[in-house]
């Protein structure tokens, strides 16, 4: 299987990486047969004659379709970081086929491989479990940014969050963008344009992607993950095509209990007392969701940093002299996760509110529309026949109001009570 694969409904992005992943590997083709050509020069040379350092592919022509810094931008669900990631596995490639005229980006070849797992020396893939991206790790980054690839091909930067760079950190990465290592590519992926600084976005080249179609999406559940067809069709139509969301949805079964629960809210709001239970509701199963993220990975991770910082066994665990900073280094990280998996589970609540509500409205119009939510048919009839749609959509910019003040740091006790006594007076 080639790495596009798993790009669901992206085929014009694909044609385009494809193309780019082409002129790439001409480049680096070109570049090791002028190598060649002049080590073999140098070989009639005497002794004490210094050889030639070997050619780079340097910064790709104005014609190519290659370049440095890309960026990949598309609504959430769309597959932003797996058009990324699967871009980075096609510059990698070292299929034999490529030079009897095959694209890059076999899938099968080493390169591909250990790009697509998360083990090539060449490429580097930045996702944060935090709130941002500060400019000590950004500059790690540029640092390594600058060092030739191991491999002898490209190296790969995938910062699959760019959007949560605070601005010291995107004028941090300006500067790397801005004047790039011969031998380096910068994948950044945002959710739209505005979301990076203007002096970024116009030195990358521009990919779109667009929410994939609710049965394409259906199709890769049961072919990659091998979920059951009618499962399959009814997550992806519930998540409106947003592909981890449908997978999470098809393998987590308290995932959909939770979303469940959300979706009975709408019928829990009839007075003060329902709205202020319903919203205490909301933030504990928010706050339960991170726990269940916590009880996954940070025992995990603070057992490898007790090995890897002496802690034997048989020393009743305590920790070696001078590394007690390092161990409260990640727990402060653990809890700074932990917040930000409760705000992400919150907002994907609220995501899951705004779309029963944009099928009441639906309802009311008499729009012929499939229907996101038919697992909860009656519960939107009934909200539907007994409001107006000027009601439903002063509903919707609650919702849309309470994510923003999310977004503000807004305690989130205060901004979902907010929230649902102005789905009561809507």
């Amino acid at each position: 299987m080639a790495v596009w694969d798993d790009l669901v409904g992206q085929d014009r992005v694909a044609s385009q990486l494809t193309a780019a992943a082409r002129d790439a590997d001409a480049l680096v083709t070109a570049a090791a047969s002028a190598a060649s050509a002049a080590s073999a020069a140098s070989e009639g040379r005497s002794a004490g004659a210094g050889s030639e350092p070997p050619a780079s592919p340097g910064a790709p022509p104005a014609a190519s379709k290659m370049t440095h810094a890309w960026l990949f931008t598309g609504p959430p669900g769309s597959g932003r970081a797996a058009a990324a990631r699967a871009f980075a596995a096609a510059l990698q490639c070292v299929s034999p086929d490529r030079a009897l005229g095959g694209a890059p980006g076999c899938g099968f070849c080493d390169g591909c491989h250990t790009a697509l797992v998360g083990t090539h020396a060449d490429v580097e893939v930045v996702r944060t479990d935090l709130l941002s991206i500060g400019v000590k790790e950004t500059r790690d980054l540029v640092r390594r940014a600058q060092l030739s690839p191991a491999g002898g091909r490209w190296q790969v930067i995938v910062l699959e969050d760019a959007d949560r760079l605070t601005e010291g950190a995107g004028n941090v990465l300006l500067k790397a963008v801005e004047e790039p290592a011969p031998r380096t590519v910068w994948l950044l992926c945002t959710p739209s344009l505005e979301d990076v600084l203007p002096t970024i976005r116009s030195r990358c080249r521009l990919l779109t992607l667009r929410t994939p179609p609710v049965d394409a999406v259906a199709d890769l559940l049961v072919r990659r993950d091998g979920i059951e067809p009618g499962l399959a069709a009814s997550v992806a139509r519930a998540t409106q095509g947003h592909i981890d969301r449908a997978h999470r949805l098809a393998t987590d079964e308290r995932a959909r209990a939770r979303r469940a629960s959300v979706l009975k809210l709408p019928l829990r709001v009839d007075d003060v007392g329902g709205c202020l239970k319903a919203a205490q509701e909301l933030i504990d199963a928010a706050s339960e969701d991170a726990k269940q993220v916590a009880e996954e990975t940070d025992a995990k991770e603070t057992e490898e940093l007790r090995a890897a910082l002496g802690a034997a066994a048989g020393t009743g665990g305590r920790l070696p002299r001078g590394t007690a900073g390092a161990m409260k280094d990640l727990q402060d990280r653990q809890k700074r996760r932990a917040t930000r998996t409760q705000r992400d589970s919150l907002d994907l609540a609220l995501t899951d509110l705004a779309g029963f509500y944009r099928d009441v409205l639906a309802l009311q119009f008499g729009s012929r529309t499939a229907l996101a939510n038919t697992d909860v048919q009656d519960a939107l009839e009934r909200i539907a026949a007994g409001s107006k749609p000027e009601r439903t959509l002063r509903r919707i910019e609650a919702v849309r109001a309470c994510r923003e003040a999310l977004d503000r740091n807004v305690a989130p006790l205060l901004a979902v009570e907010a929230m649902t006594m102005a789905l009561r007076a809507g």
